[in-house]
């Protein structure tokens, strides 16, 4: 079994989704941006003021490779990962890869207050949610083997719709 990824723009629910699907498939859950955090001893939001947004990509991009040549394991990825070409090929190659794909006005009300999240530190962050999604929805799609509408689905309703995508694509589900 290949390590499964989730992949999509901030607050769609990659950690929620991705740790109560580790915990329906009996894998170990591994959430890009805490590994990362982790290895700088800071919070991402620090080092990307300090180091700029380069900096924090290229060691996404080493600890993505890391993740995806790991044994089976469920991955919540950071909403960037895309950017970066080794990533979406890392991931689509040595992964099965979930794009949870939600309205950019439907991140900003789940995000509106939350502060931890560094690119959404701006004027307009509605604005720049749908900035994001334009760039990254086909780079999103582009690297992912199965969309899943988030809409307004419980975690529970993502997490039987991502096994049920799974199931359906021949992937064992335990």
């Amino acid at each position: 079994m290949t390590p499964i990824a989730l992949v999509g723009l901030p607050g769609s629910g990659k950690s929620t989704v991705g740790r109560q699907l580790a915990r329906r498939l009996q894998l170990p859950f591994q959430d890009s941006d805490h590994v990362i955090e982790q290895r700088l001893g800071c919070p991402i939001r620090e080092y990307f003021e300090r180091e700029g947004e380069d900096h924090f990509r290229d060691l996404e991009e080493t600890v993505i490779n890391e993740l995806t040549l790991d044994a089976p394991c469920v991955i919540s990825t950071g909403g960037g990962v895309v950017l970066r070409r080794n990533n979406r090929q890392h991931l689509h190659k040595r992964s099965c890869v979930v794009y949870l794909n939600a309205a950019p006005d439907q991140l900003f009300y789940r995000l509106r207050y939350d502060k931890s999240r560094p690119l959404l530190q701006v004027e307009d962050p509605q604005q720049r949610l749908r900035e994001m999604y334009a760039l990254r929805d086909p780079l999103y799609r582009e690297t992912a083997h199965h969309i899943l509408e988030t809409g307004r689905p419980s975690v529970a309703s993502l997490v039987n719709m991502t096994l049920m995508q799974l199931e359906l694509s021949g992937m064992p589900s335990h």
